[in-house]
């Protein structure tokens, strides 16, 4: 059997026992040790489907429920997933053919962004109900990486702490004009002006959020120091005493990032400054998960770091600082699945079981990659000359104190 063959090459640690659809007990690893997982396939065609396409079948069958944990969990699962990922690398002749394949041919076809299609992209994903993100984020809807200062902290303190720690990297002062690209619901936006006394100009293509972000600046009273507009940063004029980006970058796509970097050099004055703030990836360029390019992030990509200082530099904009968050993400989406967990009726109510299924396997399966995988975040300072930004590291130290 294909599939068994795979598994047992597949796992070599902790225990992974599969039922197939005819009943017959397969296992692989090493039987008694942790983590620990059995799982019922409840179609034959899976048999096949999982052997070839694992990455696309194993997370439809868990959404149409015929892929079921028998002993253990689905996070159990995953933990086994996990810590067996580095057994998927390949460096045979039919793994280097497939991976030029996929960075020559389809992925330039996969990540073609013009402003159309961005904007679908995003309402794919970001125009879900109102109610859904309020059942597993923070209360300030952060939907990015949040910043864990110390393992105990809240999800709550994290989240804060993060806006803090872009805060720091900005150089903020009293009266400067601040673009936010991809605003979201408005909390990082409204926190810089809270903060700092600036002006704020925010974009998304999100109708939702940019109704509920120009809400939230009029409930605040900032409305007239922050504005949301629903746009594309492409079409924005003027310039920007300081640039933020905070989770939009992983949709401009690897062949529009020359395309990005040079429009916001076109935004910033001489002494502006940027922070830039994405999911990114520690080993070299590779391919967006099909599945969850499929069902939650269309046209979707988290870069190398090669990619982007490559563009960067083609721009002639400056690098002036670089911070690797390694598993700040994991543990974000671990808070997050646990907020699902505890809402996963009310999710039911709004969507369905099988909707349920997916965001559950959205969610574990994005943790798993950033605690065992190549994922990461950095937060990239950005300028158009040296002189913009101190010597030392020393002032973003001194503002999270202030503003602590």
């Amino acid at each position: 059997m294909l599939l068994a063959g795979v598994l047992k090459r597949f796992v070599s640690v902790g225990h992974l026992r599969m039922i197939d659809a005819h009943g017959r007990i397969h296992d692989a690893g090493e039987s008694g040790t942790e983590p620990s997982v059995t799982v019922r396939l409840h179609d034959p065609t899976l048999h096949w489907k999982i052997g070839l396409l694992p990455k696309i079948a194993v997370g439809e069958a868990y959404m149409d429920g015929t892929l079921t944990i028998e002993d253990g969990t689905i996070v159990d699962f995953f933990e086994v997933i996990g810590r067996n990922l580095q057994n998927l690398e390949r460096d045979d002749a039919v793994g280097r053919a497939s991976t030029w394949i996929r960075r020559n041919i389809t992925r330039p076809l996969q990540q073609h962004n013009p402003v159309s299609r961005a904007q679908r992209n995003v309402a794919h994903h970001y125009d879900l109900s109102d109610d859904l993100f309020d059942l597993f984020l923070d209360d300030d809807r952060q939907y990015s990486c949040a910043y864990f200062a110390t393992p105990n902290s809240t999800l709550e303190q994290a989240q804060a702490d993060k806006k803090r720690h872009i805060g720091a990297k900005l150089l903020l002062e009293p009266g400067q004009r601040v673009l936010d690209i991809g605003s979201g619901w408005g909390g990082m936006g409204l926190y810089l002006a809270q903060q700092a006394d600036v002006e704020v100009v925010g974009v998304t293509l999100s109708k939702e959020q940019h109704e509920v972000s120009s809400r939230r600046a009029r409930e605040a009273g900032l409305d007239d120091r922050v504005r949301f507009h629903l746009q594309d940063y492409r079409e924005l004029d003027g310039t920007f005493d300081r640039i933020v980006s905070v989770g939009m970058f992983e949709h401009v796509g690897a062949h529009h990032y020359l395309e990005f970097f040079r429009k916001v050099r076109s935004l910033m004055t001489d002494n502006s400054v940027m922070l830039l703030h994405s999911i990114g990836r520690f080993e070299e360029p590779g391919n967006t998960n099909a599945w969850l390019r499929k069902y939650i992030f269309p046209g979707g990509y988290t870069p190398a770091l090669s990619e982007v200082f490559t563009q960067l530099e083609r721009s002639n904009l400056l690098a002036t600082d670089l911070e690797i968050l390694k598993t700040h993400y994991a543990e974000t989406l671990k808070h997050w699945h646990c907020r699902f967990t505890v809402n996963r009726d009310k999710v039911r109510e709004l969507y369905d079981e099988r909707f349920c299924r997916m965001w559950e396997f959205y969610l574990l399966g994005c943790e798993s990659v950033f605690r065992y995988d190549d994922q990461m975040v950095f937060q990239l300072q950005i300028a158009k000359n040296r002189y913009a930004t101190p010597e030392t590291r020393d002032y973003m130290v001194d503002w999270e104190r202030t503003h602590a």
